[in-house]
């Protein structure tokens, strides 16, 4: 049911780096500095969090109380995100659940990570036994056996992926926020003679792990005007599902929880694809954000290479494709990196995207995905609409 009673009343987001040295608590504290500088709220204000699991403290179970000690807060209510790169759109789904409870009444959703300084993660599963011996080591390779049965399945043009690639770089240069190496053009060419890192996937189609920290305000509208906050975004409807096909002995994995959740966020909505204003995909990898044009119903099932050559992505196209670059152009902050997205979408709605500002900015989609299993397509799907 489409409702506009809870409000995103503010972002915040650190510049994203390489090895920086510090901690995700240090991180986390520099953004809720500067959501507390943008909103003008207090910390006795806030009386919830919601906080995303970090690859740099996989090993700590009680991360999210430690947060709060960081941080100086003390919450009624705390959630722990423990699904990747949805946690940011579904903490502050979980959010407004707990403000609509009485849980709480002003909610910070804080993802913050540096898996580039300190890695402290350990899948465990079945990965350890039967996925890294024989060298399917992490994402990239399981997207590269997805590509190859897209490929196999649908055919697919290079330079559509490349397109993606382009556009979002092109992007990011607008963006100080974006990792300083990535702060130069991009061209065809260079993405064509980039090298394959897992077949057919290149190292342009892929993100590298960064550090850095986001963090969104989350109230109800009414209480946004008591706390003099007059910019604010409308979270009008949210879709989720884990494990998606996970009980099919030979699942497709070339189908999506995207599949199930596209057509119902946008129903939920009460949009079709064509009223979508600005697309801000999670983008781990170029193929994701072309299966997803397929998925929310852009184009038909295959037909993602020819829609993704003949639609504008630019910022000031029909479609805008991630107007900070996206993860892909940008860095990608660890599991922190769902809210780079949604900042992104927030910044734009807020009419505060500088040269990459988008015309019109009155409603924009965003995703996230979560956990990449083998032999499976992504683990967790996550869609989000917000409405100026």
């Amino acid at each position: 049911m489409r409702k506009k009673d809870i409000v995103i009343a503010g972002y915040a987001e650190t510049k994203i780096d390489f090895k920086t040295g510090r901690s995700a608590y240090d991180l986390a504290g520099e953004a809720l500095s500067q959501l507390i500088e943008r909103t003008g709220i207090s910390l006795e204000d806030i009386d919830g969090l919601s906080v995303t699991t970090a690859l740099s403290e996989a090993s700590n179970p009680f991360f999210a109380v430690y947060m709060t000690e960081a941080l100086g807060i003390t919450p009624n209510w705390l959630n722990y995100g423990g699904i990747g790169g949805c946690s940011a759109t579904g903490g502050v789904a979980r959010a407004m659940s707990a403000i609509r409870d009485g849980m709480c009444k002003v909610a910070v959703v804080m993802s913050a990570d540096a898996p580039s300084t300190d890695w402290r993660s350990n899948y465990g599963a079945y990965r350890p036994e039967f996925q890294d011996p024989p060298g399917v080591q992490g994402p990239p390779a399981t997207f590269g056996l997805l590509m190859s049965r897209y490929v196999h399945q649908y055919g697919l043009n290079p330079q559509a992926l490349g397109k993606i690639a382009v556009t979002q770089r092109a992007h990011a240069l607008h963006n100080e926020n974006a990792y300083a190496k990535f702060q130069k053009p991009l061209t065809m060419d260079d993405y064509m003679q980039s090298r394959v890192i897992s077949d057919p996937l290149r190292v342009l189609d892929s993100v590298m792990f960064c550090d850095g920290a986001n963090a969104f305000l989350v109230t109800t509208a009414e209480h946004a005007k008591t706390l003099g906050i007059d910019k604010v975004v409308y979270p009008v409807a949210y879709s989720e599902v884990t494990n998606f096909n996970g009980r099919e002995p030979l699942a497709d994995i070339t189908q999506s929880g995207f599949t199930k959740i596209g057509p119902e966020v946008l129903k939920k909505a009460g949009m079709a694809p064509k009223d979508v204003r600005m697309f801000q995909p999670y983008d781990d990898f170029t193929i994701a954000v072309m299966m997803k044009f397929e998925a929310f119903g852009f184009c038909e099932r295959g037909q993602g290479s020819a829609f993704t050559m003949d639609t504008d992505l630019s910022h000031t196209g029909s479609l805008p494709l991630n107007t900070g670059g996206g993860q892909i152009s940008a860095g990608q902050p660890g599991l922190a990196s769902g809210g780079l997205n949604l900042a992104e979408a927030v910044r734009q709605m807020f009419g505060e995207g500088g040269a990459r500002q988008v015309k019109d900015p009155r409603n924009a989609l965003v995703t996230g995905i979560g956990v990449i299993p083998y032999g499976r397509n992504w683990g967790v799907s996550s869609a989000m609409i917000l409405e100026a």
